[in-house]
């Protein structure tokens, strides 16, 4: 029985075709447009304000972005699978307050108070993950629920009070600057989000997650367990407000209960913007690490920016919330171009 010969390498028109392809996509992806929008408004803000990339302004802008993307890691994580996490402030400063009440009531080494406080904020994100999968209710109830919940025990057990006593080797940390600009908590935002863009290529764990989110019924059949998925999807998040909470602890030296402002709404807005404005599907099945990146840190620059050019904060929230709505509505529009096109 002869086989017929199979060509060790595509015709040059197919590979030019497919190029051709590939180059038209990243053209459309949202991370080359969240670039050109970065390089252009930093040009804009270089212009018409002053200070713009001063060494202190260029550090506290990583300084601040490097909390932003990990606070938009940590929506992003539950997005995947379609759901929400409203919580993501609340599970925050809980976990903050857990570090400061382990180093400052139970007086443990501020290494071992660190990972009980991130593992409170996997631990509760564990909550909402197993409530989800046990009452079937989508996850947006279940989190506006354990958003106060969580709030309002943290309040009652801490009486309000703020935790400030942290060792001056634990918010040097915070303070650093590497190469005079340059925030290590920046560096270490940008290694959990290579670890994130690891788990989701190349490990089985991640591409279950992928599945759950895309298609759960078909996921279920083909031997993945999706409630399991969600419970990682929830804590993995849990575990990732934590750490951006560690690290506004390590910047303010302090771990205050107002940190991520009342039921830590304050948190909600970057939370979407990020995962939002990087193309990661809000109804699940696909994500984008580095679209995340790039969005939050859109955001927190377009934030500092305007606040240079003295526009009111109450208008960069309004204009924050504008923008998050348009891009919603863009990539919509984007999206229904390319399938029409059999580009998507």
């Amino acid at each position: 029985m002869s086989v017929a010969p199979v060509p060790s390498a595509l015709p040059e028109s197919s590979s030019d075709g497919f190029a051709r392809l590939s180059r038209t996509r990243f053209l459309l992806s949202n991370e080359f447009g969240l670039i050109l929008l970065i390089a252009a408004f930093a040009l804009l803000f270089a212009v018409y304000t002053s200070g713009f990339l001063s060494v202190f302004n260029l550090f506290s802008l990583g300084r601040n972005a490097a909390v932003n993307i990990m606070i938009g890691l940590a929506m992003m994580t539950v997005i995947v699978t379609g759901g929400l996490n409203l919580a993501v402030g609340a599970i925050g400063v809980c976990a903050a307050m857990g570090c400061g009440w382990l180093l400052q009531i139970l007086g443990l080494p501020w290494p071992v108070a660190i990972l009980g406080g991130l593992a409170l904020g996997a631990g509760l994100g564990a909550v909402n993950g197993w409530m989800v999968v046990r009452t079937g209710l989508h996850s947006f109830i279940i989190t506006l629920a354990t958003m106060s919940i969580f709030f309002g025990v943290m309040i009652f057990l801490t009486r309000a009070e703020a935790f400030r006593d942290f060792p001056e080797a634990m918010t040097a940390f915070g303070k650093m600057r590497l190469l005079t600009y340059l925030s290590p908590l920046l560096l270490l935002t940008f290694a959990v989000a290579l670890a994130l863009a690891w788990l989701y290529r190349f490990t089985v764990t991640g591409r279950e997650m992928l599945a759950a989110g895309a298609n759960p019924a078909a996921a279920e059949l083909s031997g993945i367990r999706v409630g399991r998925a969600i419970i990682l999807c929830h804590m993995l998040s849990g575990l990732l407000a934590g750490i951006a909470a560690m690290m506004l602890v390590t910047r303010n030296g302090a771990a205050i209960p107002s940190m991520a402002g009342q039921l830590g709404q304050d948190w909600l807005l970057p939370a979407f913007l990020g995962p939002v404005l990087g193309g990661t599907l809000l109804q699940g099945g696909k994500v984008s690490v580095l679209g995340t990146v790039l969005g939050a840190f859109l955001v927190t620059m377009l934030s500092s920016g305007l606040l240079m050019l003295q526009v009111g904060a109450f208008w960069v929230q309004t204009f924050l919330g504008l923008m998050l709505l348009v891009a919603v509505l863009l990539d919509k529009a984007r999206r229904s171009w390319l399938a029409r096109r059999n580009l998507a």
